[in-house]
């Protein structure tokens, strides 16, 4: 990983003229008596103040922990390296609140300093899956529908809205995730209770919701919570290159997937330029595919990211400042497949470790003959892999653990949201808004709390 990260840092006129951007592909989702009433601007600062909350001080205390004797001028090399996050606002130079951790995983002589001191072995998701993948490799195949390995997993998933964030008596209206029933390697979904009444979003939605509204009770903490259980399937397809056939390119699938899309793939010249550098003499879309799977998983180590709705073009974002986080990558290979002629589309949800349970994005991919795909440029190329066909399973394959909740990135909730919301790209954590605005991330908290059953059957359709 030999790409040093760029620092992202704006004045406020640059902030401001990326606010105006932004704000031309949200307040179409505004009620008319509401926009009036509603700044983007305004919202965006306040996320920005809440993701860039560090000073420098705070930076310097927790690189001190790893390189006692740091100075300040190793600090000016590291922003002046990009490796340390920094934003101007309010005419002052702040911090990403993860800026220090961050430069332990992006800058490569940190990264061995810390390494050295705190040796890290995998974690329990390359735990988990260093035994799941080989089985679902030796046990996917046409007859199974290319899925093995299924788990059976019950979750109780709380949002819980502070006390007195709203007034008195106003309505709270709220989107949870819910395992998305449109797909094949997810069975026996099942929402077991709600604690109010609720609404579940169509199969065909996007995004994967179960809604609710509650009034707010004065001194109280409002609280949503549902439990469902599913079983997921592991995929895997053993792709072989010379089996891949070419592309029916006037089909809508083809023409909707290899598309632009509106803020995060987008065709700039830097890309354009990137993709066909990566996939030069390349004709067969996997490999074309592998190269860019490849690149990325070489060049951009994981780091923790800020709010995705403060970016303007998270793949740009990404090659820019030389790290992404799984869905800032996914987004990346996303864009670079597009443009290479091959068709790819976001996907995210939670993954369920045992152990290792949160977040997560990745993608697919369509190869004309295969279908589509799993890929999880994120999970990369696994450590602990054995052979070539599992160094890259997860271009083609994906583990037993995961909870897809949405389809693609960036479109309307079920019921339509009146306002923008806290996360306008991804929907995971869940969405809160009232008559007087959304309620971002400050205001809110949330739990996912998985509970693991018995493996299913290798099948069950």
């Amino acid at each position: 990983m030999n790409n040093k990260p760029v620092l992202f840092s704006r004045t406020a006129t640059q902030v401001s003229r990326a606010a105006r951007l932004i704000l031309l592909g949200l307040t179409l989702a505004l009620p008319l008596q509401s926009r009036a009433d509603y700044s983007w601007e305004q919202d965006l600062h306040h996320r920005l103040l809440l993701d860039f909350n560090k000073t420098r001080a705070d930076v310097k205390a927790y690189i001190q922990r790893y390189i006692p004797n740091v100075t300040d001028s190793q600090l000016d090399r590291w922003e002046a390296s990009r490796a340390l996050e920094t934003m101007t606002l309010d005419g002052e130079k702040r911090y990403f609140h993860n800026a220090a951790p961050n430069l332990f995983r992006i800058d490569p002589e940190c990264a061995a300093i810390k390494a050295r001191q705190t040796p890290a072995g995998l974690d329990e998701a390359d735990l988990a899956d260093s035994v799941n993948l080989p089985l679902i490799m030796q046990q996917a195949n046409k007859s199974t529908h290319w899925l093995a390995q299924p788990k059976h997993v019950r979750v109780k998933y709380t949002l819980t809205v502070n006390a007195d964030a709203v007034p008195e008596g106003e309505v709270i209206r709220c989107w949870l995730p819910f395992p998305h029933r449109s797909l094949k390697r997810h069975t026996g979904v099942k929402l077991l209770s709600a604690s109010q009444p609720y609404t579940i979003s169509p199969r065909s939605a996007t995004h994967s919701t179960v809604y609710m509204e509650q009034r707010a009770v004065k001194g109280q903490p409002t609280v949503f919570t549902e439990e469902f259980e599913l079983q997921p399937y592991g995929e895997y397809h053993a792709i072989r290159p010379e089996n891949v056939r070419p592309y029916k390119t006037h089909s809508a699938l083809y023409r909707r997937y290899t598309r632009e899309e509106a803020r995060h793939i987008r065709f700039t010249p830097r890309l354009r330029a990137l993709a066909d550098s990566l996939t030069a003499g390349i004709t067969n879309p996997y490999l074309k595919a592998r190269s860019i799977f490849t690149w990325i998983n070489n060049h951009f180590p994981w780091a923790s990211a800020r709010e995705y709705s403060t970016i303007d073009n998270i793949p740009e974002y990404v090659v820019a400042n030389g790290h992404g986080d799984c869905g800032q990558v996914s987004l990346l290979f996303i864009t670079l497949c597009r443009l290479s002629g091959i068709p790819a589309h976001f996907q995210s949800g939670f993954t369920l470790h045992p152990g290792h349970c949160g977040m997560h994005d990745w993608a697919e991919a369509y190869f004309e003959g295969y279908g589509w795909v799993p890929v999880d440029q994120s999970f990369g190329i696994p450590t602990y892999a054995d052979s070539e066909e599992e160094r890259y399973f997860f271009l083609g394959g994906i583990d037993s653990w995961r909870l897809v909740v949405n389809q693609d990135y960036g479109d309307r909730l079920y019921p339509a949201k009146q306002y923008p919301r806290s996360e306008t790209v991804d929907f995971q954590r869940g969405e809160v808004e009232w008559s007087g605005g959304n309620l971002y991330f400050d205001q809110w908290r949330w739990s996912i709390e998985p509970e693991y059953l018995s493996d299913g059957p290798e099948t069950q359709r």
